[in-house]
């Protein structure tokens, strides 16, 4: 994990100017970003002794975990404790940063803590859905796998149906255009992209008359419950994929590693994304 602060010799408090968002992530709820480690936490103390904090106001946070559970008195005393150490403007209720202690495996550590606005669970009351369509919390999730740094990065959905990927691309500002063959969910994606207050194109066209070229794509391959999409079709989209992008993110709900492999991709990376007895395969390429 990259560190949040980096800091000078007489310890004065450093931002960094590479934040990583913790609302990328659909599964992290709280977050550390760690500065000190000890084995103990006198030896804690020691380290973040004199921390200078600057004109923000702050307050610390011990928070406890499954396998050391601390009592509510016994938490109170350790962020006294560590608190009285920093030097800067204490605000209890309504501090601009926040720091966490933690004991994790016997290891005791300091960091800057962050709560997650689980951003996507507002993304799920979009005016317009689709029976298929991916969850917004698997959407999210291959969105950071498919771009786990934005700085310059174009990509696109060539099939992005009702824009439930887009929605959370957009969200993370992640510069992304979609398309569809389909007039209706075409339609019903610019509602829905229009509905969170995000400006995003999407164009009525099939993957084969896309002409520019991305840094990655990410394909949720059509489908019908009741049929198969044949092989050659299947084929015909990997290949414009693998014209159109030099990274393709492929999301299918069947055995798709024989199109790949006779596309041209070499399968880098997999997952499973699973709902009931529903499965989605997750399919890194380049």
């Amino acid at each position: 994990m990259r560190s949040l602060f980096g800091y000078d010799s007489q310890k004065s408090y450093l931002k960094s100017t590479k934040r990583i968002n913790p609302t990328r992530s659909p599964f992290i709820k709280e977050r550390i970003e760690v500065l000190y480690k000890s084995d103990s936490l006198d030896g804690l103390i020691h380290h973040v002794e004199g921390l200078e904090i600057g004109e923000e106001t702050f307050k610390v946070l011990c928070l406890e975990n499954h396998s050391n559970k601390l009592g509510f008195k016994e938490r109170r005393f350790i962020e006294r404790k560590v608190g009285l150490q920093l030097k800067g403007n204490v605000d209890l209720l309504a501090p601009q940063i926040q720091f966490a202690i933690m004991e994790v495996d016997g290891e005791w550590m300091f960091g800057e803590y962050s709560k997650s606005d689980s951003v996507w669970l507002y993304h799920q009351n979009k005016p317009q859905n689709y029976s298929t369509a991916l969850s917004t919390r698997v959407a999210r999730a291959v969105v950071n796998i498919a771009i786990p740094s934005i700085d310059g990065v174009t990509a696109i959905d060539p099939c992005c149906g009702i824009g439930t990927v887009l929605i959370e691309a957009l969200s993370m500002n992640i510069n992304i255009v979609g398309s569809d063959r389909n007039p209706l969910v075409t339609t019903g994606a610019r509602e829905n992209i229009a509905f969170f207050g995000f400006e995003g194109e999407v164009i009525l066209r099939e993957i084969r008359q896309i002409k520019d070229t991305y840094d990655v794509a990410i394909i949720d391959m059509p489908y019908n419950l009741c049929s198969v999409l044949p092989f050659e079709e299947k084929l015909d989209m990997l290949l414009s994929a693998r014209r159109i992008a030099k990274k393709v993110v492929v999301i299918t709900i069947e055995p798709i590693d024989s199109p790949l492999r006779e596309a041209g991709f070499n399968i880098r990376d997999r997952c499973v994304a699973k709902k009931g007895t529903f499965t989605r395969e997750v399919i890194v390429c380049e």
